[in-house]
């Protein structure tokens, strides 16, 4: 465990990682200094609290010699790792980690951690619900929204930390050992940071770079790029299917979900399909893994069945928000690349209005195509990236340029017919209208609130 008393450290970023990783390093005993490029007004609400704790904040920019003169840099997650001032202090020799290294590094007890492009969330929701069904003390965080330097406190010897970690979080860490970890898909995401697809799959295989011959790797066997990590991995891989049985792990047989923990070893039935209240085939994958993630915790059948019985949707993710005479609407605002609004559209056998859009992430939308000739009526796109997914898109199905998100479910609603579905799942990151995904799902949900009030007065 490294040693924090009276070592300068520098935090970069000051999102909910950050501010967490400050005050953790505070209460440590270190002497910390936080540094954004956002204004002083920006972080209005964050300085005061930091201020009084004693910690040093930088706003508006990066200092040089502010980077240079630490013993120790943690990086948020949102801070990508080519920013110059952190290569040149790399480059003077100064140790730079994550929030997600340096909280794991103090955490006690047992680390189960689930990455993938999507589904992290549903999944580590789930895994944590099913282990408190078991009767294990379980704490949920990570990319989840709540930082993980914000569970030391209250890790025990006896605690599974159950975490959502991002290839941005994983990207930064050195010694981060899961005990269980869980790669659930990689598919193109993130390439306006990572660049090549490749460098993006390889910085989220890191979930299991520290894993040795005791520990357990959980992986899609659907998922070309998840499956081929198999070859990498120092600690037995278990596998979790839709499609066929597995020698080790998960899978779909007889519209059951069932487990075998070993080759030769008995067939295990967990619950029927039909118990499942999730939509989509996407959370039968998600579910699948969380079973298989679970038994290995040593999670018993009968608690794992209990916990996804009584499971519904995370917000965000394919939430059902209203049926308004006779069209239902459904926020997945948490559908932030390509492949996630292929499986929120699947979700569906048609008649879908689908609101595509905002900051674009760099890869092509031309995948969407074949679904969206057999699913979806009409698209309507919002953001920066509206150019771009007309073009990829044009002569698919018609498109509707709405620019704001307002726009789009006005014309939605006012187009779609009794058993059709408008359906919030943009393929885009919400950086360019709202502060985040859960920002953006919260103005979907507000504004089909205003709807249903505006069509029961019509009808008053």
């Amino acid at each position: 465990m490294m040693e924090l008393q009276g070592k300068k450290v520098l935090v970069v970023g000051l999102g909910k990682s950050g501010l967490a990783a400050a005050l953790f390093l505070r209460h440590k005993g270190a002497q910390v200094t936080v540094s954004d490029i956002r204004s002083a007004e920006s972080l209005a609400r964050e300085i005061p609290a930091l201020l009084e704790e004693g910690i040093m904040v930088e706003a508006g920019g990066h200092g040089l010699l502010t980077f240079r003169h630490q013993d120790l840099i943690v990086v948020s997650p949102g801070v990508p790792l080519d920013t110059p001032e952190l290569v040149q202090a790399k480059n003077f020799g100064r140790p730079v980690i994550g929030e997600l290294e340096l909280a794991a590094r103090f955490l006690k007890g047992k680390i189960l951690a689930i990455t993938g492009s999507n589904g992290k969330t549903t999944t580590t929701t789930l895994a944590g619900e099913i282990l408190k069904e078991a009767g294990y003390p379980a704490l949920v965080a990570g990319n989840i929204g709540v930082a993980v330097a914000g569970l030391i406190e209250e890790s025990a010897d006896d605690t599974w930390s159950v975490l959502e970690v991002s290839s941005f979080q994983l990207e930064s860490t050195e010694q981060f050992h899961p005990k269980i970890a869980v790669i659930l898909n990689i598919t193109p995401d993130h390439l306006d940071r990572h660049g090549a697809f490749e460098d993006y799959a390889l910085a989220k295989e890191r979930i299991f770079a520290a894993q040795d011959a005791s520990d357990r790797l959980v992986l899609n066997a659907d998922n070309a790029r998840a499956a081929e990590a198999a070859a990498r991995s120092k600690a037995p891989v278990y596998w979790f299917s839709v499609k066929h049985p597995v020698e080790q792990g998960a899978w779909v047989e007889n519209e059951h979900v069932v487990y075998r923990s070993a080759p030769g070893m008995a067939i295990e039935t967990i619950l029927p399909l039909a118990k499942i209240s999730l939509k989509g085939e996407h959370n039968v994958e998600n579910v699948l893994a969380a079973v298989c993630a679970a038994r290995l915790a040593g999670a018993p059948g009968k608690a794992i069945a209990r916990a996804i019985e009584k499971f519904h949707a995370v917000e965000h993710r394919l939430e059902y928000v209203a049926t308004i005479h006779g069209v239902e609407f459904y926020n997945d605002s948490k559908a932030t690349n390509v492949d996630a609004t292929e499986k929120a559209v699947a979700a569906f056998p048609g008649g879908i209005h689908l609101i595509l859009g905002g900051k674009d992430k760099g890869a092509p939308y031309t995948p969407l195509s074949p679904l969206l000739r057999e699913r979806v009526r009409a698209v309507y796109t919002v953001g920066a990236a509206a150019a771009k997914i007309e073009s990829q898109l044009s002569g698919v199905v018609p498109i509707h340029s709405c620019e704001t998100l307002a726009k789009a479910v006005n014309e939605a609603a006012a187009a779609a017919q009794p058993g059709d579905v408008v359906l919030l799942a943009p393929a885009c990151s919400s950086y360019d209208q709202f502060e985040n995904y859960e920002h953006r799902g919260r103005v979907f949900k507000q504004l089909v609130a205003e709807q249903q009030d505006w069509k029961a007065k019509q009808n008053a």
